[in-house]
């Protein structure tokens, strides 16, 4: 269960945020609303922001070494709730985008590795963009899109309104904003440009002006940065701040600096616009930072690419204005499949009643009022060499190396001492909850694409050698 500490809310604030928030309540797995009315004045805003490959250990908010400085993520921090156990849906980027787009474990419609986003998010899917579009909500992504990079897979295509970053496939140059093909190039809207700059500030800018745009209007604003991913580039005047003895860590955090004064200008344009008390802000990394960019993760064990803590395991940060407590931390274990729920019970919206939500409404658990955990167990695999479950503090997974590992996540963290041998009962059942999960699965849609694509090959021929009898 959550700690919440440094709760400053009176009884009467809470009470009053507990009324205005009553909007969204969760049940079960549809997330019923109180009110509908597109035109309402009083509906929040959203910004979604993602950091892209950022260490656990790279928020100064979190434990973190010496010369880690973040104060706007910090300022997130210090106005909301920060997550201890804050948990990406996958050890890659684009799995965990199509996850927190639509609220469902992306192996559902067979979306698990980074190859799979050439395929798409297959367009049966529903986004939270378009959920909110339905209730009359202006809505942007402003970055890097990496769930599809065709035509009908495209952001215009699914929900949004407003289009500024690239398709994929992962990293991008920071500097290089010119026109070189469909897929690398920069977008804006539908049609690739040539910009100039520095991507982690267009971002920012281009986030600025939506929301200045918009001030009229509710809005949802999903901000997927691609820094700190690499290639390692930075603005020259910040890699001067720094000197730690390492030439790529100085950059790195060059280029850490660059996105959270890109964050903080979003919420001084939140604060200048007057929309700031009215907007939800969920703020958290696509997974754990990268051995390749010289990220750190702190105490944590491995990197993106593993399914230990160190590449799951992410800074997580909610801030909601007058609804949801200032400067608190909450312990409880939260997923990014939780955003899409989230950002629909506090619209009032409803999640289409015709399939599976793996992610569940956080609110009240950032308001200290679930006597529960908000999930029994979460799940993570790549369909191939890894996968593990967390119930409780207990974590089994299987590794690269094809041995099952069991750790207790409350008493090791940093996951130093297997008890695999020690207690055999719960590694069977957590085994077992796996097999029962994976079941509901999905093939991958890459090998699903290939397989396809082999058959109509080998058909094609064999109706050419009969013609040619």
């Amino acid at each position: 269960m959550e700690k919440m500490t440094k709760n400053i809310m009176t009884r009467r604030d809470f009470l009053r945020s507990s009324v205005l928030a009553a909007s969204g309540i969760c049940l079960g797995r549809k997330v019923w609303s109180a009110t509908t009315n597109q035109n309402n004045s009083d509906s929040p805003n959203i910004v979604l922001i993602v950091s892209d490959d950022q260490g656990y250990g790279d928020s100064s908010c979190y434990e973190h070494p010496k010369e880690v400085d973040t104060p706007n993520i910090d300022r997130l921090a210090a106005e909301g709730v920060r997550l201890t156990n804050g948990y990406a849906s996958a050890y890659v980027c684009a799995p965990t985008r199509a996850g927190l787009l639509t609220g469902r474990y992306q192996q559902r419609f067979g979306f698990y590795t980074g190859g799979d986003s050439r395929v798409g998010l297959p367009l049966n899917e529903v986004t939270v963009a378009e959920v909110l579009k339905k209730q009359g909500y202006a809505t942007a992504v402003i970055g890097k899109w990496h769930v599809g990079i065709e035509p009908e897979y495209r952001p215009l295509k699914r929900g949004f309104d407003e289009f500024y970053g690239f398709l994929g496939h992962g990293a991008h140059d920071y500097f290089n904003l010119k026109i070189t093909n469909e897929h690398n190039s920069i977008y804006r809207n539908d049609k690739p440009i040539n910009d100039t700059g520095y991507l982690t500030d267009n971002l920012g800018r281009e986030a600025v002006s939506f929301i200045e745009r918009h001030r009229k209007q509710p809005f949802f604003l999903y901000l997927p940065f691609n820094a700190v991913h690499w290639p390692l580039q930075a603005l020259q005047k910040y890699i001067k701040r720094f000197d730690t003895g390492d030439e790529n860590r100085d950059i790195y955090l060059a280029m850490l600096t660059s996105m959270d004064e890109a964050i903080g200008k979003v919420l001084d344009a939140l604060k200048r616009t007057g929309a700031d008390d009215n907007t939800l802000l969920i703020f958290f990394s696509d997974n754990g930072g990268a051995r390749k960019n010289f990220a750190n993760n702190g105490i944590l064990r491995d990197y993106k690419h593993s399914v230990y803590e160190g590449g799951i395991h992410v800074p997580f940060i909610v801030r909601w204005p007058g609804k949801l407590p200032k400067g608190t931390v909450c312990d409880e274990p939260v997923i990014s499949l939780d955003v899409m729920p989230t950002i629909c019970a506090a619209v009032g919206a409803k999640l289409p009643g015709d399939r599976v939500y793996d992610g569940k409404n956080m609110l009240p658990v950032l308001r200290g009022q679930m006597k529960g955990p908000l999930h029994k167990t979460l799940f993570w695999d790549d369909g191939v060499k890894q996968w593990a479950v967390r119930e409780g503090k207990w974590k089994l997974l299987f590794n690269r190396e094809g041995s099952l590992e069991l750790y207790d996540l409350e008493g090791d963290i940093g996951e130093k001492n297997n008890l695999a041998k020690q207690n055999p009962e719960i590694v069977k059942h957590l085994q077992q909850t796996y097999k029962a999960w994976k079941n509901q699965m999905a093939p991958q849609l890459s090998k699903a694409r290939r397989k396809r694509q082999t058959s109509t090959t080998i058909s094609s021929q064999k109706k050419k050698n009969r013609k040619n009898r």
